[in-house]
């Protein structure tokens, strides 16, 4: 790759490594399962969310994690409208298919602490008011 290309990316694949490694610690996973969880938790609360609050979200996120955001993001089918934890949790194995319950909850988990780690307070805030109390309750160990 070119040194100036490499520049110009330098700053959001650090950013990115970082937010992968945050999840890592959390989690207690490698780098690929990592990823996966970030991108899978990104992609069903980004399908939950009024597409201005999905749009809000994807404006806060480092580059290269904005784009694994809006891949596949097809906002006529969007919001999805349920209710409960476990169709949040359902969707998510649906990214990340082959996790135990468990697993997909500290996943899920892990990657809202790490947004309201980088996430302004108050986005976070409007994310959490659109979502169900039973969603809501994964933000806890979180903040």
């Amino acid at each position: 790759m070119h040194s100036a290309t490499m520049e110009v990316f330098a700053p959001t694949i650090e950013k990115t490594g970082q937010w992968i490694d945050d999840v890592m610690a959390e989690t207690g996973w490698d780098s690929r399962r990592a990823y996966s969880a970030l991108r899978a938790v990104l992609h069903v609360l980004r399908d939950r969310l009024t597409h201005g609050e999905a749009v809000d979200l994807g404006a806060q996120l480092p580059m290269l994690v904005r784009g694994l955001y809006y891949e596949g993001w097809q906002p006529a089918k969007q919001p999805l409208k349920y209710r409960h934890k476990a169709d949040f949790l359902e969707r998510f194995s649906e990214h990340y298919p082959g996790l135990e319950e468990d697993q997909r909850d500290l996943a899920v988990r892990a990657v809202f602490k790490l947004l309201a780690r980088h996430v302004t307070g108050g986005e976070i805030e409007h994310i959490k008011n659109q979502l169900p109390a039973e969603i809501r309750e994964l933000w806890k160990t979180a903040l």
